[in-house]
């Protein structure tokens, strides 16, 4: 989806990516630090409050090609 800003002064579109996601087994981010699992999915339903939330989900995937 492109989008374009209300004000002309705004020399840049915003570009917005949706991903279809499913949900299929959930832990919390307390829970999840100092475990290490094979495959790890991300799920935002809101912004990220803390950079470290983030840290620790991408941080518990064994690589970075099983982060989905």
């Amino acid at each position: 989806i492109k989008l374009s800003p209300s004000d002309a002064n705004i020399p840049f579109s915003l570009n917005i990516l949706e991903f279809p996601l499913r949900l299929t087994y959930s832990i919390t981010i307390n829970k999840a630090q100092g475990q290490t699992f094979e495959k790890v999915g991300i799920h935002l339903p809101q912004p990220v409050f803390s950079h470290g939330h983030l840290y620790v989900t991408f941080s518990r995937a064994r690589a970075m090609g099983y982060i989905k």
